[in-house]
């Protein structure tokens, strides 16, 4: 539970208050950022009564447009080189379209993130230079890439960069460098994203003509990247939303329809919670080079196939991040100490660093403090980092680069590697850094109210009138109010997956309200009285508009305390049934809606891991594979019935599951374009990533398979003549402890009495 923190009382200017009318809490709102004369509050509530700032304040725009120029009438061949998160794929999405649009040969290319990481690698430079490139165009990345920048002058090649990360100690070398970042603080383009970046290239070099029809990809890649919303930057996103209610690309027209969205109810949260995702789970697992294909096609094939693509992938995203959040949960409760750091430093073996930079933000949520989530992986430790207001992350990690591989980012998000023996020493550096940048001994999780009031005033009106300080965001939040003493009537799961609350609440009057506790836990609903802290906000439900009522936190009213509750699941223990298979049968004939989560084992068709979604009753036919992968199906399931049958899966000796994941491996081979997951074989053999891990290590060594890391998750198998000669003999001692682990926990699970 977070320290909640009182509204100070503000004296708010008479002609501020009569300008702006409304509800007062929204004049009290601008007035605590400082907005206090009616000059300041017009073009911040109304985009009409902004007047952006000129391109060509950027450092090297001149140069960087002239360069374009000659290219385009040249037709020199251009490449655009970008990144691989939302903001990245967006810039190079904007870039490609736009240059096209005036007749440029454009070709692209985004690195992924396993093989080539952040940055301009110059492998993949040489092969796209030695395939045909007259001039380089990068964006949101560059910034540090002396070297590519270097050999890319060796050959006569210009490179032109685009991006909005911190500044080297020296620049690059390149025709131009533009970056909001050269700017002084405070400069209204100080807070420009890569996209919003790319965007003022393109304003310049378009002249007169126009470029709205480019603010959709502003738009997603400002809220994705959470950039701070002032100045020229909120302006944009501003008018970003209103192509994408009006006027957006097919491709985020067909995102909608898919995630359900009705565009012209679309608010900077759909983008957030919703498009982004999507978008970034092809970045974070996969390659997010077919996310520009995406973007900048109308053809309804192409769009249908990337958005099958981008579904699933989010599935798996989802669940991965559940796992890898409930693993460093499980290490800081177990390791205190961790606590005890300005900066709260987690790492674990294998922890998909896909996804690591969601969990860090979760865990700044949860613990108000610098986070960085790192996976060790053969001796390195990788992940990413997130921050808090007041502290520059990008430049408390650099205090640490002797002990470093790569970093990279900027104020609020980082990314970092480092040799897993210097994780200890790291972690206690970059405290001492963040501890001088927040001038705290210690920050303990807060949450500041801006108003007190009841449930009665939060109607449609309301709701309304708080939107004119839309959008929210970093810089920008939205309003949190409270209301005292209220309590739950009743609660329900919300979602085709059943990851959401949908509540009601009531107060001390009797006056009800529709309470949305996004990603909420039945469990830790509280009982009694509490006080509800929350935001409002504009929404359409079941084709109606009304007020929506977000939940964010709960406190006990004075004299009581918030109770933990116990899980309050019927179980049906099936574990020891004689007949497991006819007992299954008479499950789905009385419950058809139940969820069956069944791994490696022909018996039962169910569901696996990626697959579950929200339901009543959860039918769990196979044993968990650890007790991670347990918490967090139950987590996404949130059953208020278990079925335990938990029968194991026939590949928990090495033998067998070697045998198993050779012939999933062939298959794939002759059916799957020599491509295979490695989540997909987890979940298809019922064993955890780290076991499968170790499967495919043998099986390289072993046989005649040649086994490449595409990405975290993807392997290419080849075929070669013979098996290597040599073999590392701890290959097969890391299967068996694998299992082991594996083996023990099942036994567990078997006797546990739940």
């Amino acid at each position: 539970m977070k320290t909640w923190l009182d509204p100070e009382p503000i004296l708010v200017p008479e002609d501020l208050r009569a300008v702006v009318g409304g509800h007062p809490v929204v004049a009290e709102r601008l007035a605590r950022r400082g907005i206090t004369t009616p000059e300041a509050a017009r073009p911040f509530l109304d985009p009409d009564a902004y007047t952006p700032t000129s391109p060509n304040a950027l450092p090297d725009m001149d140069q960087a447009v002239s360069r374009l120029q000659r290219a385009l009438r040249d037709r020199e061949r251009i490449l655009v080189w970008g990144d691989f998160d939302v903001d990245g794929q967006t810039s190079t999405a904007l870039l490609v379209s736009a240059l096209r649009d005036l007749g440029g040969s454009v070709s692209f290319h985004i690195p992924n993130r396993f093989t080539e990481g952040h940055g301009v690698a110059l492998p993949t430079l040489k092969a796209q230079l030695d395939a045909g490139a007259d001039l380089v165009l990068t964006c949101d990345t560059g910034i540090a890439a002396h070297a590519a920048v270097d050999y890319a002058r060796s050959r006569g090649i210009n490179v032109v960069i685009t991006d909005h990360h911190a500044l080297p100690p020296t620049l690059p070398q390149a025709f131009a460098v533009v970056n909001p970042m050269r700017l002084a603080g405070g400069h209204p383009l100080r807070e420009l994203p890569g996209v919003g970046t790319a965007y003022q290239l393109i304003r310049a070099l378009y002249g007169t003509q126009p470029t709205d029809h480019l603010l959709d990809l502003v738009a997603v890649g400002i809220v994705a990247d959470v950039m701070v919303q002032v100045d020229d930057t909120r302006y944009w996103l501003q008018c970003g939303l209103e192509v994408l209610r009006h006027n957006p690309r097919p491709s985020f027209r067909a995102m909608m329809t898919r995630a359900e969205i009705d565009p012209a109810d679309l608010t900077e949260s759909d983008i957030g919670f919703s498009l982004a995702p999507r978008l970034n789970a092809l970045g974070r697992l996969a390659d997010a080079n077919p996310a520009v294909e995406l973007l900048t096609s109308s053809d309804p094939a192409v769009l249908a196939e990337r958005i099958n693509e981008l579904e699933g992938l989010n599935q798996k995203r989802r669940f991965l991040t559940r796992q890898v959040y409930a693993a460093a949960v499980q290490k800081i409760e177990q390791e205190p100490s961790l606590r005890d750091y300005a900066a709260l430093v987690v790492s674990g073996e294998g922890w998909h660093t896909g996804v690591v930079g969601i969990v860090a933000s979760r865990l700044v949520e949860d613990y108000a403090c610098p986070v960085i989530v790192l996976s060790e992986n053969e001796g390195i430790a990788s992940g990413s980092a997130r921050s808090v207001a007041g502290c520059s992350i990008v430049e408390a990690i650099q205090t640490q680069a002797h002990l470093l591989n790569t970093f990279g980012g900027h104020n609020m998000a980082a990314g970092v590697s480092l040799p897993v023996e210097n994780v200890y020493e790291f972690r206690r550096g970059l405290s001492q850094a963040v501890r001088a940048a927040l001038g705290k001994t210690a920050v303990e999780p807060a949450l500041s109210i801006d108003a007190y009031l009841a449930l009665s005033e939060m109607d449609l009106d309301f709701a309304e009138d708080l939107g004119r300080l839309a959008p929210f965001g970093n810089g920008n939040p939205p309003l949190t109010l409270a209301t005292k003493n209220v309590s739950v009537k009743s609660r329900r799961t919300l979602g085709s997956r059943g990851d959401h609350l949908d509540l009601r609440v009531v107060d001390e009057t009797g006056h009800e309200q529709r309470v949305i506790w996004w990603f909420g836990d039945l469990d830790a609903v509280p009982p009694g009285h509490f006080d509800l802290a929350y935001t409002v906000r504009p929404n359409v439900f079941n084709g109606k508009r009304e007020a929506l009522i977000e939940w964010l936190d709960a406190r006990p009213v004075a004299g009581e305390a918030l109770l933990k509750i116990e899980p309050r699941c019927d179980v049906v223990d099936y574990r020891q049934v004689p007949n497991p298979q006819a007992a299954l049968e008479q499950v789905r004939r009385d419950d058809p809606e139940a969820v069956v989560w069944s791994e490696g084992v022909a018996l039962a068709e169910g569901l696996n891991r990626y697959q579950l979604r929200g339901a009543a009753a959860l039918v769990v036919w196979t044993v968990p594979p650890d007790p991670v992968i347990w918490q967090s199906a139950l987590d996404i399931v949130q059953p208020q019935t278990l079925v335990l049958f938990g029968q194991r899966p026939p590949f928990d000796q090495p033998d067998a599951l070697l045998k198993q994941v050779a012939g999933l491996l062939k298959y794939a081979q002759t059916h799957k374009g020599s491509e295979a997951s490695v989540s997909e074989l987890a979940a298809l053999t019922g064993q955890t990533e780290a076991t499968i891990t170790a499967c495919l290590r043998w099986l390289h060594q072993h046989t005649a398979m040649q086994l490449t890391l595409l990405s975290e998750d993807v392997i290419r198998i080849e075929t070669r003549d013979t098996p290597p000669e040599t073999a590392d003999r701890r290959t097969a001692e890391q299967l068996q402890a694998r299992l082991a682990e594996t083996q023990a926990y099942r036994r567990y699970w078997l006797q546990q009495r739940f």
